[in-house]
Order: C-alpha cells, then structure tokens, then sequence
C-alpha cells in the first residue's frame, strides 16, 4: 500500500526527573545523540519531522528542527505537545492529514513504523493507530489525524483528559505490534540504568 505523506513529531516536552532534569534527547548512546538516533530512524519515512520542547529551543539548534513549543501551561504532558504540533501542521503544513508521534528516548524506534501504523489502521478500520510489543501498547508512539485536532483541543483544555489512552479510548484504535528480537524497538531511556543498556542494546543494532 502507499504511504500517506506524514509528518513526524518527536516529543521532548516532558521535565526527564527520573534523570534529574535536562534533555534526555541529547544524551550519547554508542557515540550519538539519542535525538540524533530517533532522526535517522524518522527522517527516512516521513514528510519532515518537528520536534516539540519547551525552554529556549536553542539548545536544539544543531538538529535544524523547527521546534513546536505546548500551547497549553504547565506540562499537561504528551498530549499538549501533540496538539500543538497539529495546529502547526494544519496552519503550515495543510497537504499533510497525519502526524506520527514519537517519544524523544525511544532511540532503535522501527525503520517500518510509519507503513505498519498506516497499514493498521486500514487493515483494522481504525481511525488512529498505536505501536505495541511484548503484549503492551506505547500510546506515545502513534499516528494522529490532523482533522482531530479540534475535538483533541475540547478533550485537553475542557475536560482536562490528560492520559492518551483515555482520548484514544474514544475512537476506533488500530493496536500493531512490533517483535522483541533481538530488541524491542520501543526501549526507552528513562533512567541511568536505561542508559547503560542502551550502550548494550545499540551494539545489537548495528551501532
């Protein structure tokens, strides 16, 4: 089947307590950012990727990403970043109907994600789709119709759904997994510990 052109989001909105603060993004795994892992992995599968952060976007300048800051106050999460990135696709980007959304510390993320995800929701007559593996969906990481963005901007800032899973819930929602060997493509780093299997796991990758 062919691929709907599809813009890409990486989400780097989140506060990274776990590690203390800062950008998990830029943190070295095998000798790259893990930005710069999720980029190589995106770039080649979709109509331009953007990013969402909040602070002084500078520190992302070297990535040459427009970077798309929440339009909703105090971190109300993922969801936030995604709203804002449709308004921005809607307003810049008008021939692009989907937006796939990845997390900025899933660095070995699918070089099929964006066909498999569109494959699923045709083959499952869905009208939004998640990856999964290992049984467990990432609700992060899915395909967002930019034609939602109203009814996800009513969900956000009037009833303050705040978990994905609760406004995905709301609408036929395509579940496409992804194996485990010889690594689950959805590892994320969310501690120090993360880290150093990370270093392991990129070995496994191919560096």
């Amino acid at each position: 089947m062919d691929r709907p052109p599809t813009l890409g989001l990486i989400l780097a909105g989140g506060l990274a307590r776990r590690m203390g603060g800062g950008d998990k993004a830029r943190i070295r795994i095998g000798g790259k950012t893990i930005l710069a892992r999720v980029l190589a992995r995106l770039q080649p599968q979709c109509s331009g990727v953007i990013l969402n952060a909040n602070g002084d976007p500078a520190r992302f300048a070297a990535f040459g990403l427009r970077v798309i800051r929440d339009g909703v106050a105090g971190f109300p999460g993922p969801l936030a970043g995604i709203l804002a990135s449709l308004d921005w696709a809607a307003a810049n980007r008008p021939e692009v109907k989907w937006m796939l959304s990845a997390a900025a510390d899933c660095p070995f993320l699918p070089r099929d994600l964006v066909f498999r995800l569109h494959q699923g929701l045709v083959e499952q007559d869905a009208e939004l789709a998640v990856a999964a593996s290992d049984g467990q969906s990432h609700p992060v990481i899915g395909l967002w119709s930019v034609s939602l963005r109203e009814k996800l901007r009513h969900a956000l800032v009037v009833e303050d759904i705040r978990k994905i899973d609760r406004w995905t819930a709301r609408y036929p929602l395509a579940t496409v997994e992804w194996p485990v060997e010889p690594l689950d493509p959805f590892f994320n780093a969310n501690t120090v510990d993360d880290i150093a299997a990370a270093e392991r796991l990129a070995a496994l990758d191919g560096g």
